[in-house]
């Protein structure tokens, strides 16, 4: 996936924005390079830079005609606890035989152009630590570690719970991705079945208003835009959105979005990533986290998703414990960012 310095400015080549025509030219360079096909997962892509083209930034680069190479971008809002916008690098390849060659560096130019233009001065990615024409790549490019942690966790339902025989994790709550309240004393970390506190389901639209007064209580600041994203997301792309909502005494009290991520970042395996989590103040101590992230879990484990990840901001001790004591360690992924001027 890694494009090297070039030797000298690019003539001749056309950057322009991926369309739908484009689908088989970048499923095969795409097959080429990681050996099997992902047409689905850009099959998603390409449908969801259709429905919100605001959110999300795909070039092609072409010379003379041939298609050489392609980049997805995202932006990204309010994932991860995020409070200024970023633009996420999702995906950038160029034909074998033709890297070395600029194309990397013309597709990523007009990335950040883009983010320019739309007031972004922060473009993020992600990639594996042995990954070293990526790695090669994003140096050249300017990017640099970032101050964030990316943890991941082997899906298995028992470090979590599963049915009525388990003991699961439960600290007291207040703020998780805020919602951890650091100050209050752990309890016993087998006390309860954490699934058995909360009526746990699938996201519905009815829960839009609730999650957005949550998300408000939590990040002191009004998000309902991001949040309608989300739901959005999470009603018209059932395929990979696994988004779920806690209620206790018929009024939501938590609710956790996440996806399931078929390819971001050269991924050949399903991984779902946990975007946004947050559970009532008025809750602490019900356990509503852990039994989200419980069911989480299990509904993964049946759709044969094998992990799950997140980002965590290195300092943020409380939250890496809570995660850590779930299952999670540092991924071999890295992260990468890099400020625009």
């Amino acid at each position: 996936m890694a494009e090297r310095a070039q030797a000298g400015p690019l003539s001749g080549v056309k950057l322009r924005r991926l369309a739908a025509r484009d689908l088989d030219a970048v499923v095969e360079i795409d097959a080429q390079i990681t050996g099997r096909s992902r047409r689905a997962y850009f099959e998603r892509r390409l449908q969801a830079a259709l429905r919100a083209p605001a959110l999300h930034t795909q070039f092609a680069a072409e010379e003379d005609g041939v298609f050489e190479g392609y980049v997805l971008g995202r932006k990204l809002e309010g994932e991860f606890g995020r409070v200024e916008p970023a633009l996420q690098l999702e995906v950038i390849s160029v034909r074998p035989g033709e890297q070395g060659h600029g194309y990397g560096d013309a597709l990523l130019g007009a990335v950040q152009a883009h983010a320019r233009e739309h007031g972004i001065r922060e473009v993020r990615t992600h990639a594996p630590w042995n990954d070293h024409g990526m790695l090669g790549f994003l140096d050249h490019a300017g990017f640099n570690l970032g101050g964030s942690q990316l943890i991941d966790c082997a899906i298995h339902r028992g470090r979590i719970g599963s049915g009525d025989a388990e003991k699961v994790l439960a600290p007291e709550h207040h703020r998780f991705s805020a919602e951890i309240d650091y100050g209050a004393p752990q309890t016993n970390d087998f006390e309860a079945l954490a699934r058995d506190r909360a009526d746990v389901r699938s996201l519905e639209r009815k829960d839009l208003d609730d999650i957005v007064r949550i998300d408000r209580h939590i990040m002191e600041r009004d998000r309902g835009a991001y949040i309608g994203r989300l739901v959005d997301e999470a009603l018209l792309d059932s395929a990979i959105r696994v988004s779920l909502v806690a209620h206790q005494d018929r009024s939501a009290t938590g609710f956790v979005m996440a996806s399931v991520d078929f390819g971001d970042f050269g991924r050949t395996e399903p991984v779902a990533v946990i975007d946004t989590i947050g559970v009532d103040p008025g809750f602490t101590g019900a356990g509503i986290g852990t039994a989200l992230l419980s069911q989480l879990f299990v509904n993964l484990e049946a759709l044969q998703v094998e992990r799950v990840e997140t980002i965590v901001a290195r300092d943020d001790f409380g939250l890496l414990g809570f995660f850590y004591r779930a299952g999670f360690a540092p991924s071999q992924r890295l992260g990468f960012v890099k400020r625009l001027a």
